[in-house]
């Protein structure tokens, strides 16, 4: 537990959790059946996988957020082919569900489990058009959390940027780590990361550069100081080092630029109205646990026809919008 706190310091602790990473990483790789046959790997899998944090990370408050509906409109009218082409996310064994049963049943599953949280002491996030790691970096910069421990729960590297003397990522990235293994200091991460690009959310990135030849040939990035992009423009005009990553960057220019406009968190693409109801869920977080919803939930039916009529109730807008409608928003920031 060591990693978790601050020597000779008692501080209160944040977990962040990327909610659509970790229920798609248990979605894919979790076996588990319901007595009928069905997968609901990602449900009991991310629910597992919360339980875990908890105990490993002991927080005062836990925050799930998700990706909103539409994505990040603000980066997909940057750049249209943000994100575009990526494979449906598929269950990596057999199974006896068609392409279409299975897709219903990942949103199946999604549903419920975000119904499930909603009765955990667990403060869920999510904004129409607005990217989680959007949330993620705002939760790490309010005022409310300021000295607190933060501890952001994801595999994505965009969240290496965020990494302070306050904030981690998990599995564990603090900014000594980060240093000792990338050799380039977080505030700097995502400079680096605009050069090599991020096939994932389908940015090119400068051809021949990877990270680990950035951090060689940029040893500046190692330090503990804002590096502008202009400034390894102008490295690469000046230098007297061989090496075509130099050539290769200002040829890509517009790239590079482009890629650190989407890329950096810094500045989270939040509206003031998003922020206001991030900073009242938080303000209004529920601590209580209920216990007896949770075992009903358990106990009710999970055979096609209840996945049918929970797919043909609640789209996943409709679950989150209802929510909120209803008054039902104790842990909640949904819209």
């Amino acid at each position: 537990m060591g990693v978790f706190l601050f020597i000779g310091e008692k501080v209160k602790r944040l977990l962040i959790i990327d909610a659509l990473n970790a229920y798609y990483r248990n979605y894919i790789v979790n076996p588990s059946l319901s007595a009928n046959g069905q997968p609901i790997g990602g449900l009991k899998g991310t629910l597992q996988t919360v339980q875990k944090m908890a105990r490993e990370i002991n927080p005062d408050m836990i925050a799930m957020v998700w990706d909103g509906p539409g994505g990040s409109i603000s980066r997909q009218q940057q750049n249209k082919n943000y994100k575009q082409g990526r494979k449906p996310i598929r269950i990596n064994r057999e199974t006896i569900l068609s392409e279409d049963e299975q897709g219903k049943n990942k949103v199946w599953q999604q549903i419920r489990l975000m119904e499930y949280l909603n009765e955990f002491p667990i403060v869920q996030l999510q904004f129409e058009q607005v990217e989680a790691d959007d949330v993620i970096a705002y939760l790490t910069q309010m005022e409310e959390f300021a000295g607190w421990q933060k501890v952001i729960a994801s595999s994505d590297k965009d969240f290496l940027q965020l990494c302070d003397k306050e904030t981690i990522q998990k599995k564990i990235h603090n900014v000594n780590n980060i240093l000792e293994e990338y050799k380039i200091h977080p505030r700097n991460f995502a400079v680096a990361r605009a050069i090599v690009g991020d096939p994932s959310d389908n940015l090119p990135g400068v051809p021949r550069a990877g990270l680990k030849t950035v951090a060689k040939k940029f040893n500046f990035l190692l330090e503990d100081k804002d590096v502008e992009l202009q400034e390894i423009f102008d490295y690469c005009e000046k230098t007297e080092e061989n090496g075509k990553i130099f050539t290769n960057i200002l040829e890509c220019k517009e790239i590079v630029i482009q890629n650190l406009k989407l890329m950096q968190l810094s500045n989270p693409r939040l509206s003031l109205k998003c922020k206001n109801k991030t900073k009242y869920a938080i303000a209004n977080f529920d601590h209580r646990y209920n216990k007896t919803e949770i075992i009903k939930m358990m106990n009710e039916a999970t055979n096609d026809e209840h996945q049918k009529r929970q797919l043909k109730l609640f789209k996943i807008r409709e679950v989150l919008s209802r929510k909120v409608v209803h008054g039902n928003s104790r842990r909640s920031g949904l819209c």
